[in-house]
């Protein structure tokens, strides 16, 4: 059987990592979580006071992050390390949501980034969700899915998600956060978000979870055992 790359891209809230991470469980390949990348690097940059506006701190500060993925004992799911600490948790926060797509918008982080990511997919038998691995990491994948889902239904889907980690956040402004994220994901001049020519579309609006799991396992098989 053939070893493919599955990249899933789409907006925020529509179900990507989650999908993506029992999709790669199903057929037993790699999860990367790119979004998680550069909520390692957001959060290092307010840690450090990074600007943005500054190249040089921007490039000194990329040449000490180090980020990997390591399997949680008892879930089996990757957590995300940053130079060598466990930041799964602090990365989901509102702060950082509130930053990092500012952050993953500045060239150099991208490159960075893109040059770990290509790195990790060398091997192939990978999924990897994010914004542009069908556009600008793995414009060769084998399957392209591009997620989406409408605004509403992202924003309880967020606030459901933040909530169960404890952080209570107005439906309202989490969907200001995002419908901002939208405009600086689409519209940014490195790697916009965009839908690769040849992906396939998901709108997961009304589609329950183990739906939009199987219909990508049934893309992925296909692509697995019929190549």
């Amino acid at each position: 059987m053939k070893k493919i790359i599955i990249a899933i891209d789409g907006y925020s809230a529509c179900g990507k990592s989650s999908t993506a991470k029992a999709v790669a469980k199903t057929v037993n390949y790699k999860y990367i979580d790119t979004g998680a990348m550069y909520r390692a690097v957001t959060l290092y940059f307010l840690q450090n006071h990074v600007e943005l506006t500054n190249p040089k701190s921007v490039s000194d500060a990329l040449s000490n992050i180090n980020i990997t993925f390591h399997p949680n004992e008892k879930t089996g799911l990757n957590e995300a390390y940053l130079n060598g600490l466990n930041v799964e948790a602090q990365i989901r926060e509102m702060e950082i949501a509130q930053h990092v797509s500012q952050v993953s918008a500045d060239r150099s982080v991208r490159e960075a980034m893109i040059a770990q990511q290509r790195k990790m997919g060398k091997s192939k038998a990978l999924v990897m969700d994010g914004r542009d691995i069908g556009t600008a990491v793995f414009p060769d994948a084998d399957l392209k899915i591009f997620m989406k889902a409408d605004i509403d239904v992202r924003a309880e889907r967020r606030q459901k998600e933040l909530f169960d980690k404890n952080q209570l956040i107005d439906l309202d402004e989490v969907k200001e956060n995002l419908t901002a994220r939208d405009k600086m994901d689409t519209t940014r001049s490195e790697n916009p978000l965009r839908k690769a020519g040849d992906a396939v579309v998901l709108d997961t609006t009304h589609m329950l979870f183990q739906e939009q799991v199987d219909e990508i396992v049934q893309l992925a098989t296909a692509k697995i055992v019929g190549a």
